[in-house]
């Protein structure tokens, strides 16, 4: 793929997820040279923070032109202090892509080498070893993106075929050169909420495919419940002005096509009854009936927070920021994570409403009080010998739970520190991994629900009565899930159904 300054989120999938290669298109590298040209030029008799200046609150003190080199090299040494378990490589590609992002803009001034060597270590799956915590997420992810700079300047270590190795022994093997430092690249690689941006990237796309299991879920557990289908009506949804909501509605109505088990209240009740007492719901409970209205907040969030994340991503985030077209460099904050740090916290909130619906669903199927039609934890062998998915459900409520507690914004725990120069920050890489937590909890809490759900088709032997849609998910769980009746171990199966939702 050859790539500009923009890139949509099916071309980050493709890149980040399916691993296409890059490659920097003719305009952007003339618009880069262009940059660093006019920075190397103008900057030699100027005082420009980060070149021949300190970092942070010591950009009091002037640098000597004769360590300016020097200068660079130490901002990535000095800031590779990262702790805790390393990044996910999926993570650590979707960061490497959106620093090069950045330098696509052609406002940071950094030789074209610097991109090119960026793209080969996507092209040929070199990880640089990103510790999880370090960031405070203004002046961007420093300590994670130096990590990022030490692979690229030879040190330090890196992820390659699978391996963590020594980055020196890896350039050897590949003949790769280390980065050289021009005019300030150190403090470009290093600068930037390229971290975040990446984890928010994978958490966006993750959440997607939750959304969508979500609701064909929703749909297929309608099915089993016998529901009215009015719930997702046009004309129900179209007068609650909320795109999401009808968005939603519609989405459900295009799953439900075809199904034999939803009923149509017209046909149902809409004529007169001898009937006291209805022995089929009229309204179904909240986690059947509310979909659109549950899951259309969520819709919305999920597209606010495509909208943001790409505007990040195709945005130059470093500082300052050079401008060769008015001749000039500029300094400010664009390297400040409020716009991520936010939108995170809104989506671990918005996929934690999903996994509580997931959860609620569930136990309206394993309580046969309340669903009236199923056995106990849809239990199909000896009631009180065996067990079904009772104690799956411990395992889905107690992940619910902690989806619920990490729910907390990050957002606003801004903790001032670097004398005070960072006194108020965006935490945004920490809101970004937190969000991954409760992404993953929410695929566990969702696999342990599609096993209940082909469970209960299975019990009230409905599945070619579905719509083609939910018949083709119930096919694809019981793959990985055949029908049990004996009591077996479930981890393994919970695993495989996870991946199957994350495909």
């Amino acid at each position: 793929m050859i790539i500009s300054d923009k890139l949509s989120i099916d071309e980050v999938k493709a890149i980040v997820e399916e691993g296409e290669l890059v490659e920097i298109g003719q305009d952007a590298c003339t618009s880069i040279e262009q940059c660093f040209n006019f920075l190397e030029s103008f900057s030699k008799d100027k005082v420009i923070y980060g070149i021949n200046t300190g970092f942070g609150p010591m950009a009091q003190w002037r640098i000597d032109d004769n360590h300016l080199n020097e200068l660079q090299y130490n901002i990535i040494r000095s800031h590779s202090t990262g702790a805790g378990e390393p990044l996910p490589v999926q993570c650590v590609r979707a960061a490497m892509l959106a620093r090069l992002m950045t330098f696509m803009q052609a406002h940071s001034g950094v030789n074209i080498q610097t991109c090119e060597l960026l793209v080969e270590f996507l092209n040929r799956g070199i990880y640089p070893v990103i510790p999880q915590h370090g960031s405070v997420g203004a002046s961007g992810d420093l300590v994670q993106l130096a990590h990022i700079a030490l692979a690229l300047i030879g040190e330090g270590e890196v992820f390659y075929q699978g391996v963590r190795r020594n980055t020196s022994e890896v350039f050897a093997e590949l003949g790769i050169k280390p980065l050289q430092m021009y005019v300030r690249e150190g403090l470009a690689v290093t600068n930037g909420t390229a971290v975040m941006t990446g984890i928010g990237l994978t958490n966006l796309l993750n959440a997607k495919r939750l959304l969508d299991y979500s609701l064909k879920a929703s749909v297929l557990m309608n099915e089993i419940a016998s529901s009215f289908d009015d719930l997702m009506s046009e004309t129900l949804n179209g007068v609650k002005r909320h795109s999401g909501q009808q968005c939603v509605a519609a989405k459900m109505r295009e799953i439900a096509t075809g199904s034999q088990m939803l009923l149509d209240r017209e046909q149902e009740l809409y004529h007169r009854s001898e009937e006291d007492v209805f022995e089929h719901k009229v309204q179904p409970y909240y986690s059947l009936r509310c979909i659109p209205q549950i899951l259309g907040p969520v819709w919305d969030t999920v597209e606010n927070v495509e909208k943001v994340l790409i505007n990040e991503l195709n945005s130059a985030d470093d500082n300052p920021i050079v401008d060769p077209q008015h001749k000039t460099v500029i300094h400010g904050g664009n390297f400040h994570g409020d716009y991520v740090s936010f939108e995170m916290d809104k989506l671990k909130i918005a996929v934690t409403k999903m996994t509580m619906l997931a959860e609620r669903q569930m136990n309206y199927l394993f309580h046969d009080r309340i669903n009236g039609i199923l056995p106990p934890f849809v239990n199909l062998g000896v009631l009180g010998l065996n067990y079904g998915l009772q104690a799956s459900q411990f395992t889905a409520t107690s992940t619910t739970a902690e989806c619920q507690t990490l729910s907390n914004p990050m957002y606003v725990h801004s903790i001032p520190n670097n004398n005070d120069n960072q006194d108020i920050v965006s935490m945004g890489t920490n809101s970004a991994l937190i969000c991954q937590r409760v992404i993953e909890n929410s695929f566990q809490v969702l696999a342990i629900h599609m096993m209940a759900l082909v469970q209960a088709v299975d019990c009230l032997k409905i599945a070619d009565r579905l719509a083609p849609a939910t018949h083709e998910l119930y096919n694809q769980v019981r793959e990985l899930v055949p029908l049990f009746v004996e009591d077996t171990p479930k981890y393994k199966e919970i695993e495989a159904v996870m991946a199957l939702l994350k495909r």
